[in-house]
């Protein structure tokens, strides 16, 4: 019996403070209740009135009048009877608001998690930095996976010279961009990650049409056919699924990646086509260029920059992500006209047939070679280097001639379970401290 009321003590407690919590700053609650608790005033003297009127009037039995009197604690001070009532009124408004807005949202909100909490957590992030990420790949997905619990206000800029698997034989059969990026971004943006991810990259097999296509590239094509056009189809993608922010391609031109590259043992240069032939060429990038190169990014996207507070470029493969976005020229101008902070994430570790062997400042020499110098503010690199990596793959260290440069900002980034991959809640978190530092809290 103890047991059973000490329980039902804790849910009561529980109650209490899950309605305190109502009125906590920033949830835009407090003003409507506030003007819903004068409505209830108003009315509430006007039956007074009636009340008092009738009571003075038409009521002349006694025993009515003896428990009229009763209920309304005539025997108590005037004062202590106005906090009586007052109370009572507020704490029944107040649960009343609570069990309406428990029933309205029940069926939207997550088994486990109390309304109170999701509103806070929107309202939280709906006033959170403006953040703009470029890349592509697992690593751009990484990144958007971690900084969707600070804010809603984020912004992928996805590669689209993607040329291989799924989404290169999806471009030359239907002639649109390679949505494989793009699906990894969105399903890392979904409210319900972790379902549809699984259901994204799930892959057909048997079938000869269909075999080897994900679910998630085909899914995006059949939008743009039922929409009429790729961008559609990507916006009414976020819509359908509930993204926290929005994915953008950096271009809607069918654009080509195209590498000068020199091969060990070799002394001339190769030239090599399409974005997934460059690492199997597994030589060292000379020059990379986009074919049209006068194509003109996606104008959403050069808003995006230049009304940011943040531009993150990377993680990603150098030549194959993050530089085919940098590559398209009105997108590089708008990055360096932007006043946003700008960092520039580099690869914990070495990809295979395309940075082997690169340390933190080969990183940075390839990337400014091909766009310029000085286009980041910060060049955030992992110290951590600890665990195991790949046979194929080393550390991308902090080497002694990029600790010289006064932009090198070092963390403990690395997953646990995979240390050649950023953890997502890590490095989220670093670039938030770091735009914290520069510019004062934005949240």
């Amino acid at each position: 019996m103890d047991a059973l009321r000490k329980a039902e003590r804790e849910r009561f407690k529980q109650t209490v403070r899950e309605l305190g919590r109502w009125l906590a700053p920033g949830l835009g609650i407090k003003r409507w209740f506030f003007f819903m608790l004068a409505g209830i005033t108003f009315l509430g003297i006007g039956l007074a009135i009636l009340l008092l009127n009738l009571y003075r009037t038409d009521f002349t039995n006694p025993a009515l009048l003896a428990i009229i009197d009763f209920i309304s604690l005539r025997e108590l001070p005037r004062g202590l009877r106005v906090l009586i009532f007052s109370g009572i009124g507020i704490g029944l408004v107040a649960y009343g608001i609570y069990r309406f807005n428990h029933s309205l949202m029940s069926p939207f909100i997550r088994p486990g998690h109390a309304v109170v909490d999701e509103l806070a957590n929107y309202r939280r992030r709906e006033r959170g930095p403006r953040i703009v990420t470029v890349g592509g790949g697992h690593g751009l997905s990484t990144l958007l996976r971690g900084l969707k619990t600070y804010t809603r206000n984020l912004t992928a800029i996805v590669t689209v010279a993607d040329d291989g698997g799924s989404s290169g034989r999806l471009r030359e059969s239907f002639g649109i961009l390679p949505p494989g990026d793009i699906r990894n971004c969105l399903a890392a943006l979904s409210n319900d990650e972790e379902m549809l991810t699984q259901l994204f990259r799930y892959r057909f097999s048997g079938a000869s049409g269909l075999d080897g296509h994900s679910f998630g590239n085909l899914f995006i094509t059949a939008l743009a056919d039922i929409t009429g056009s790729f961008e559609e189809a990507i916006a009414e993608s976020g819509r359908v699924l509930s993204v926290s922010g929005r994915v953008l391609p950096s271009t809607l031109h069918d654009v080509k990646l195209v590498a000068d590259v020199q091969l060990p043992n070799v002394p001339n240069q190769v030239r090599v086509l399409g974005e997934s032939s460059i690492p199997k060429a597994a030589g060292r990038v000379r020059r990379l260029w986009l074919e049209p190169n006068d194509a003109p990014a996606f104008p959403p996207a050069l808003n995006a920059i230049l009304n940011s507070d943040m531009i993150v470029v990377g993680p990603g493969s150098l030549y194959t992500s993050l530089l085919p976005n940098l590559l398209v020229q009105d997108l590089l101008g708008a990055i360096q006209a932007s006043r946003a902070l700008k960092i520039y994430v580099c690869n914990i570790a070495t990809q295979a047939g395309e940075t082997d062997l690169y340390s933190c400042s080969d990183h940075i020499y390839a990337l400014e070679e091909h766009v310029g110098d000085q286009l980041f503010n910060i060049v955030l690199c992992n110290d951590n280097y600890e665990g195991e990596l790949n046979e194929s793959a080393q550390w991308v260290r902090a080497d002694e001639k990029i600790m010289t440069d006064k932009r090198l900002y070092c963390a403990d980034l690395t997953d646990a379970n995979y240390p050649w991959r950023h953890d997502s809640a890590k490095l989220a978190r670093t670039l938030i401290e770091i735009l914290d530092e520069h510019t004062g809290p934005l949240t």
